[in-house]
């Protein structure tokens, strides 16, 4: 989206596993990140597919609070991967004890804008937090570089009962097969690693955990397909996108739950 620079996606051959490969240097990952165009930092709504993510969020906050308000009664929360705040600021507003975790200075002071609260930005600060019921990282699982390593800091900071809830892409979905090398939510670099359901179950099943409820992020399939019609076409067509995220819908009821992005309430 931002260099015009291709990627290839390897398959593991044992175990299904996709992962973005060879991918760039750690070091250089942030460049991919700087742009007004990547509206989870940016937090501007420049154009319509902007826009677009900017009222589904605010229509999904909602539904986030309904869901974690039902996942933990002891609402302490660590957001990792908080981007610029909004989550955690609503999770303020209905009494959650807050942690934030955001490695990109912008977002990061965003986050601490909106929230009045310290947002961390280097692993080695998480020993300086309680431990919490409840951790959350909404669409950045696949963006960690050093991946089982940073998992497992993660899950010593949850209480004995804490769950994790994971929102990830499901390279299985209609929207995903249809627009093929297209799909935005490959979204490479960025994304790293790309998750079916088997191989989430397989994921944190290494680390201890059991998936406990997987839920459907429906609206993604519309947003996504909005995306992937302009890097396929190069123009943005609507009328298309509508139908593509309908179809996928549609198909994930009828094929094992293969919505475009899924929720995964995962603990011990």
């Amino acid at each position: 989206m931002l260099s015009g620079e291709s990627f290839a996606i390897a398959q593991c051959a044992k175990c299904s596993f996709l992962f973005t490969n060879p991918r760039p240097a750690e070091s250089d990952l942030g460049k991919y990140y700087k742009s007004e165009a990547y509206i989870s930092h940016a937090n501007k709504a420049t154009n319509l597919v902007n826009l677009a993510y900017k009222l589904a969020r605010n229509y999904t906050l909602t539904k986030k609070i309904k869901l974690i308000n039902s996942i933990s009664s002891e609402k302490t929360l660590l957001d990792y991967g908080c981007g610029s705040g909004e989550f955690l600021q609503a999770c303020q507003k209905k009494a959650w004890k807050i942690h934030g975790f955001e490695p990109e200075n912008t977002a990061r002071e965003k986050a601490i804008s909106i929230t009045k609260n310290n947002i961390l930005s280097d692993l080695e600060e998480l020993k300086n937090i309680d431990q919490v019921s409840l951790i959350t990282l909404w669409h950045v699982l696949e963006h960690i570089p050093s991946l089982n390593s940073t998992f497992d800091q993660l899950k010593a900071k949850l209480t004995i009962n804490g769950k994790f809830l994971i929102a990830v892409p499901n390279y299985k979905c209609y929207d995903a097969q249809y627009y093929k090398e297209y799909w935005a939510a490959y979204d490479v670099p960025r994304h790293l690693y790309h998750f079916s359901m088997e191989t989430m179950k397989d994921f944190l099943q290494k680390h201890g955990l059991k998936i406990h409820k997987t839920i459907p992020m429906t609206l993604d399939a519309y947003y996504v397909s909005l995306l992937s019609e302009k890097y396929k076409n190069g123009t943005n067509n609507y009328i298309n996108s509508i139908i593509t995220g309908y179809k996928s819908n549609t198909y994930a009821l009828k094929n094992q739950n293969n919505y475009s992005s899924l929720i995964y309430i995962a603990g011990k």
